[in-house]
């Protein structure tokens, strides 16, 4: 970004490959199946709803993408803060004064654009050495300290802002503290809660997240979903794939508990990009679905409400 003129080249190169990658003819991957006749889903109005290409060419997703100076491309981890952003965004949650709490945050650049709309929030990851044992410290998937986060961002607020506004704490999402409990107006996890072990460790995650909602306010996940099976999956200590049926059952037991969950759009997309699957060794776009051990995954966001005082 220093260096003058190499920032405007990497935006262009981007433009240019993502318009190609969205023309490119290639036969849709076979294993890829239909969950039924949803609206293709939008960033305007979110709801809990796959990664699609259409939302990544969106004007929405370009004004995200710009504030986090990163060129738009046909990559699902991206989608996720996209997303993300987006859905506290329209239930009026990114403004000053509001407080949120991240799990499995990593390096990633959301904290920062928290403390950007003056919200205060608490971010958290795994110790240090247990990280290192998953594998996520030698990837630079993993946040020791606050000053690693305001490096994830320093671009969008100063240090001294960033301090008084982002808070940092060691956090196993197998244990969520109960004090953090009916303490926050929003929380969120991007694409963390498939690696604690189990399908229903993941679950159960969701579920103790939403306690720490405040009356009115909003949990915004994203995990891996299933494409290619409604209830045949993967579940393996270091990461499982989430089918329908999973988010159906998860769905019933938030709204037993007296949440509310933002309504299911299992749309696939539309275009060209949305059939080609990413086998290992991945690539940097298209990557918006990929092969995990013979199953064909995307990402799905789900959002939760909490209309009753915990």
């Amino acid at each position: 970004m220093a260096i003058p003129f190499v920032w405007q080249f990497y935006g262009w190169y981007w433009k240019l490959r993502t318009k190609l990658e969205l023309n490119r003819r290639s036969p849709p991957d076979p294993r890829i199946i239909s969950f039924g006749n949803f609206d293709e889903p939008s960033l305007e109005d979110p709801v809990s709803q796959l990664c699609t290409s259409s939302q990544i060419m969106s004007e929405t997703y370009k004004r995200w993408c710009n504030l986090m100076r990163t060129p738009p491309k046909f990559s699902r981890k991206q989608w996720e803060f996209v997303y993300i952003l987006q859905v506290l965004r329209t239930n009026g949650l990114l403004q000053p004064g509001k407080k949120g709490l991240g799990f499995g945050c990593g390096r990633e650049p959301l904290p920062g654009v928290f403390a950007k709309h003056g919200c205060q929030v608490t971010a958290t990851d795994l110790g240090a050495e247990s990280a290192r044992q998953k594998g996520w410290v030698h990837t630079m998937q993993h946040a020791a300290s606050l000053a690693q986060l305001y490096h994830a961002s320093h671009w969008l607020v100063d240090e001294t802002a960033f301090k008084d506004l982002v808070d940092f704490e060691i956090v196993d999402m197998n244990q969520v503290p109960q004090d953090h409990f009916g303490a926050y107006d929003f929380v969120w996890s991007s694409c963390a809660l498939e690696h604690l072990g189990s399908l229903e460790a993941g679950l159960i995650f969701i579920e103790n997240s939403a306690k720490c909602l405040k009356l009115g306010g909003v949990a915004v996940h994203t995990t891996e979903f299933n494409l290619s099976s409604k209830d045949v999956t993967m579940e393996h200590e270091q990461c499982c794939i989430y089918t329908e049926r999973d988010m159906r059952n998860l769905i019933v037991r938030l709204e037993q508990s007296g949440f509310q969950v933002a309504p299911l759009n299992l749309n696939i997309g539309n275009g060209n990009v949305d059939y080609v699957v990413d086998a290992p060794p991945f690539c940097n776009s298209p990557h918006l679905r990929l092969e995990l051990s013979g199953h064909v995954s995307t990402s799905i966001g789900l959002i939760v409400f909490n209309t009753f005082d915990a």
